[in-house]
């Protein structure tokens, strides 16, 4: 890996069942640093458990358990590289203490990725009162994260599939909600999207030849694209002064077996090296 990608972070936010895991799970399944045996071993896993239809989401969902239970703690897992990027994700949560993993995970986070469920009923349950698209995206912006992505999933399971019009609704009902968060949705690319299948992941996808791209507009530089893949290099990198002081908020303290106690954070300010 050459040196000089610059790092991002991203948190993956999203109503429950969205498709947060199984979208992350296939970015870091193609892009990442995950090797292919593993994937096997998680795939017949996913398999035998009768759980075929989420192998990537159980990418992570693995990771997470073997994260919970302390036995390896190798960030590597998290990561996955763009043409511009090596992007770290942090924390694409599922049920459990979520709001608090947000809280903590996010502050960190350069760009959140609004996952939004394009199924029928699906959308309308994640952006209604009670569901979490909404205090989700506001979290984001009130802790700070002040560029966004949104990946409208599941358009395989639109009626009729990949449809436009279902397309076209979302974009326009979740502009006006991000718009009223303080997002400023010219700044924001809106992805149709397949998790599962692939679709607008890492190559255009031919299952929606209406979909001409996203295109946004910042500080006076446009840029456009087509993937997630390319909406995540349009991020602006983060600004990590490091001539200040050394600061560094801790995340966590794990203890690791023959090495000790740990701690992990991000380096906010300043420079850290070994010795």
């Amino acid at each position: 890996m050459p040196k000089d990608k610059t790092h991002i972070n991203i948190v993956v936010i999203g109503h429950v069942d969205s498709g947060k895991s199984t979208t992350t799970g296939h970015l870091i399944y193609k892009c990442g640093g995950i090797d292919k045996r593993t994937i096997e071993k998680f795939e017949k896993e996913a398999q035998e458990m009768g759980k075929g239809s989420f192998k990537y989401a159980w990418v992570l969902d693995k990771l997470k358990a073997e994260r919970e239970r302390g036995i390896t703690i190798d960030i590597t897992l998290w990561k996955f590289e763009t043409a511009k990027y090596y992007v770290t994700v942090i924390d694409a949560p599922g049920h459990r203490d979520f709001i608090k993993n947000m809280i903590t995970g996010t502050s960190q986070a350069d760009c959140a990725v609004l996952i939004v469920a394009a199924g029928t009923g699906e959308f309308e349950a994640g952006i209604s009162k009670n569901g979490q698209t909404r205090e989700h995206a506001l979290l984001a912006y009130t802790l700070g994260v002040k560029q966004m992505i949104v990946g409208v999933n599941k358009m395989d399971t639109t009626e009729p599939p990949f449809s436009e019009s279902r397309f076209e609704e979302i974009k326009k009902e979740v502009s006006t909600y991000i718009k009223k968060i303080g997002y400023n949705p010219a700044t924001v690319p809106f992805v149709p999207i397949s998790g599962w299948n692939g679709d607008n992941m890492l190559e255009a996808s031919t299952n929606m030849p209406w979909y001409k791209g996203w295109a946004i507009e910042k500080k006076g530089s446009k840029s456009d694209g087509k993937t997630l893949l390319q909406a995540l290099d349009a991020m602006d990198p983060p600004s990590r002064p490091l001539d200040k002081p050394l600061r560094l908020p801790l995340q966590d303290v794990y203890k690791i077996g023959g090495i000790g106690t740990v701690p992990v954070g991000r380096v906010e300010t300043g420079i850290i090296k070994p010795g």
